[in-house]
């Protein structure tokens, strides 16, 4: 059972009388209903929708964690306080540094990492994967194992696969992974996102981009008969993650036309758990 220390993972604490209607007022995840051993992931979003800050989200205590990406921290923490105002809420860092993420695939291992006191990552629960997330270092796996699983479940991280500031949540499958919510009430961005949703006006979403050899190096063009349908993101050997227009993927697929990655032959495939489908018209993909 792999155990993989992410030391460029930090970590916010929200306490408070009015922490939880703080964040669910905020952010794009419904946290009344986030288990006691639930992590979900979360966003942000600019007034615009866009992703400005991503993350992963627990209960801790009486109050929430939030687990993001170290060098978006500090920002972070200075724009919920930002929102604070005379809100009764606690935002502090916490002491632990980094987190270790632990796995399996199969039943029997599942029984083991449910004992080890960490949170269960809602987006790997979705692919069929048992994965725990535990603050500090308790592991010294190969950070490539962790890739490797995001990649083969089409699981996307800041950074490497997308640009804070340039990607919806639907984008990311925000829209299916439990980090955006359509029945609870307003925060920052959300009439944009509920737009997209009713609309089905979403087109990119996040592919697993396979080739017979290795694949380029992250920020390769992904193209269809010359045209651009996408960026390569987080790479592992011949297997990588691109966020594409399946729009217009669905179509060349559908048309025998080639997909290369900068001059590499690859072929696209959209996550089984997110239930979508390469459109080959103009309509958006569906379960």
């Amino acid at each position: 059972m792999p155990a993989v220390f992410l030391k460029d993972r930090s970590l916010l604490l929200v306490s408070g009388a009015e922490a939880q209607s703080f964040l669910q007022n905020l952010i794009t995840t419904d946290i009344t209903s986030l288990g006691a051993d639930e992590a979900r992931p979360g966003a942000l979003l600019t007034p615009q929708g866009k992703i400005l800050f991503d993350f992963m989200i627990w209960q801790d205590g009486d109050g929430y964690m939030i687990e993001t990406d170290a060098g978006q921290r500090d920002g972070l923490l200075k724009r919920l306080t930002m929102y604070k105002l005379r809100a009764a809420v606690t935002l502090a860092t916490s002491t632990e540094e980094g987190v270790t993420v632990s796995w399996s695939e199969d039943a029997e291992g599942s029984q083991g990492v449910r004992d080890s006191q960490g949170v269960r990552d809602s987006r790997f629960a979705k692919a069929g994967v048992t994965l725990i997330r535990r603050p500090g270092k308790h592991g010294d796996g190969n950070e490539a194992l962790y890739d490797a699983l995001r990649i083969s479940h089409g699981i996307v991280t800041s950074g490497s696969d997308f640009a804070l500031q340039d990607a919806f949540p639907h984008d990311v499958l925000m829209d299916f992974n439990g980090g955006l919510s359509f029945r609870k009430g307003c925060y920052v961005g959300q009439e944009v996102v509920s737009r997209m949703q009713h609309r089905g006006t979403a087109r990119r979403r996040v592919v697993t981009v396979s080739a017979a050899t290795t694949l380029p190096e992250t920020g390769t063009e992904i193209t269809a008969g010359g045209k651009p349908v996408g960026t390569l993101g987080s790479v592992e050997g011949g297997s990588g993650l691109a966020i594409v227009r399946i729009d217009r993927a669905g179509a060349a697929m559908a048309a025998g036309t080639p997909l290369l990655a900068g001059e590499t032959p690859v072929s696209l495939v959209l996550p089984a758990w997110s239930g979508l489908v390469f459109p080959t018209s103009g309509d958006e993909a569906s379960a």
